[in-house]
């Protein structure tokens, strides 16, 4: 492995002689692949039950497992249908840490590509508000995906600068993730690339981003509010130095102790925490837990508020045929988009201004004198929010041909919208036409 000089040589003052040796040493070792499962849609007993892969529970994360690297998990239909989230085992310590409670109101404010808003998400368990945002546009489309494939019903999607954000949300979120972009030295074994990208200047540019997001953060997050800093690099100039200096600027904050169990060591400033190579079965990552402390303020926003027209009749038609009573998974209100219609957590402020990519979850669309349900309503449903659904075995090959987007002969004679289930977990719509499953996988999900 060629490792910068200058790296080498802080690593080795980080580290010790000794200890250095031992952290060179796991790049010789294997490297640990993980899934987290989707409780949302199913339960850690339900995936240890079907042993789809041989696993290994990841210590710090419930349901977290590790899988052997030879192993392809994106293959299995169940992937498709958001029963899990491939994800490296140690970036599942964020979110795990972090406390949630339900009814809770979250921002994810680095969320691309959708890692842990998707595991934040499941531990809301469809209550309250998630705020996932990336300030890249092009990475939030990864995070739309896996949102909408996780079929979390209260998120809203978006694309903004934390200073536009923290104008619009003083003190809203209960709990605040800071997946900060960093130098990324936590990932120089996992992909040889960030390795040619590691410079000073690189740091210098990622510590100037970190103070601003935290800055930002500690405006939109509540007094008794708790907000969780991490990064995958082992810079103290990005870790702890960036801690210190924002607890000095923010007497309000204090720090929260992470417990140093399952090979967490103690960081440079007490109750911090990093994560190393050659003491966990994972990649690298630095934990600081902070409390906003004071008194708190309501603040009063102005929220988003039903608006619908007279296409709504397309959608009651299209309710009563299709879907049972009681589909709803999140307390919300309609809204029109244009001819797109979504369905929003209630008690969102307004979005008007700002760039939002999805408003809640998005069910369908207008189209002529119909209505055209979404692949992201198709995901949050299940079998039994349905009328009708049509059920594949994983052992067979109809599962992969829906997914490649193929018509299926089948010998359900009823007509009419339904959904393509395996072993009773959705992958999408269909419209049964005379013994045919007329395939309404989107085209840029199909399996190649």
């Amino acid at each position: 492995m060629n490792l910068p000089e200058q790296y080498i040589e802080n690593m080795k003052k980080l580290l010790g002689e000794k200890e250095f040796q031992q952290y060179l040493n796991c790049f010789e070792q294997k490297r640990y692949a993980g899934i987290r499962i989707n409780t949302l849609k199913w339960s850690k007993e339900e995936f240890l039950k079907k042993r789809i892969f041989d696993t290994e529970q990841v210590a710090w994360c419930e349901e977290g497992y590790y899988c052997d690297e030879k192993v392809r998990p994106a293959k299995h239909p169940y992937y498709a249908a958001g029963l899990y989230y491939i994800q490296e085992p140690s970036a599942m310590s964020a979110a795990a840490i972090l406390p949630i409670n339900k009814g809770e109101c979250v921002l994810d404010v680095c969320a691309a590509p959708g890692g842990k808003s998707t595991q934040l998400g499941a531990k809301l368990g469809q209550t309250g508000v998630l705020v996932s945002n990336d300030i890249s546009a092009g990475r939030t489309k990864a995070l739309l995906k896996n949102i909408e494939c996780f079929g979390i019903t209260n998120s809203i999607v978006m694309s903004e600068t934390p200073q536009r954000l923290s104008e619009r949300f003083e003190q809203y979120f209960d709990k605040i993730l800071i997946d900060a972009p960093c130098s990324g030295e936590g990932m120089f074994r996992k992909d040889s690339d960030m390795i040619k990208k590691w410079n000073n200047d690189l740091i210098t540019y990622c510590i100037t981003q970190q103070k601003e997001i935290l800055r930002c953060c500690a405006v939109m997050l509540k007094a008794g509010g708790m907000m969780l800093y991490s990064t995958c690099t082992f810079s103290p100039e990005e870790n702890e130095y960036i801690i210190k200096e924002f607890l000095q600027c923010h007497k309000e904050f204090t720090i929260v102790p992470i417990e140093t169990k399952w090979g967490f060591e103690k960081g440079m400033i007490e109750g911090c925490v990093r994560l190393f190579p050659h003491k966990i079965k994972g990649e690298g990552h630095f934990l600081a837990l902070l409390q906003k402390q004071g008194e708190h303020k309501n603040s009063i926003f102005e929220t988003e508020r039903e608006q619908i027209d007279n296409r709504m009749s397309l959608f009651w038609e299209f309710e009563k045929q299709v879907l049972k009573p009681n589909w709803q998974k999140t307390k919300g209100i309609y809204k029109m988009y244009g001819d797109d219609l979504y369905y929003i957590p209630e008690n969102v402020p307004m979005l008007k201004g700002l760039r939002v990519l999805r408003s809640g979850l998005q069910l369908g669309t207008f189209k002529k004198n119909r209505f055209e349900p979404s692949h992201a309503f198709a995901l949050a449903l299940n079998k039994n929010d349905v009328n009708n659904y049509i059920d594949f075995n994983s052992k067979q090959e109809y599962a992969i041909r829906y997914l490649k987007g193929e018509s299926i002969s089948v010998p359900e004679q009823r007509n009419g919208w339904c959904i393509v289930c395996v072993d009773g977990y959705t992958l999408g719509w269909a419209k049964l036409q005379n013994g045919r499953l007329k395939n309404k996988y989107p085209v840029s999900w199909k399996w190649q």
